[in-house]
């Protein structure tokens, strides 16, 4: 199981760019996989802090599938930094405020999830 955050920011969103089982380089919103006995809402605080260096807090969950939680968050703390130094974070090239409006980073996965979050956010 996987979850992630969508943190909005005025005009932009938090995304990483990084590589994905499918063999393609993509932007996706920070997130990553459940472990143990974490929750959802655990799992998601940690990887964002992990993939992005910000430290957020959980508003709702906005979508769920069979395979992955998408919540919207929140920053509460810290500054953009990649450590690339944390092995988890091989598969990650970049991360940055992506601009909503710049169409090309988003994908058939991200895009609908983005729409979501406008639409409930009007």
């Amino acid at each position: 199981m996987i979850s992630q955050a969508l943190v909005l920011k005025g005009s932009k969103i938090l995304m990483v760019k990084q590589f994905v089982q499918r063999g393609d380089i993509v932007w996706n919103f920070p997130g990553g996989g459940i472990e143990g006995i974490e929750t959802p809402e655990e799992a998601c605080v940690r990887e964002v802090k992990e993939e992005t260096g910000y430290n957020i807090v959980i508003k709702r969950l906005l979508f769920k599938s069979s395979n992955k939680f998408t919540f919207e968050a929140e920053i509460t703390s810290g500054h953009l930094y990649l450590d690339i130094n944390n092995e988890d974070n091989k598969d990650i090239l970049d991360v940055d405020w992506v601009a909503i409006d710049e169409k090309d980073k988003f994908d058939t996965y991200t895009a609908p999830l983005l729409e979501l979050l406008i639409d409930r956010s009007i």
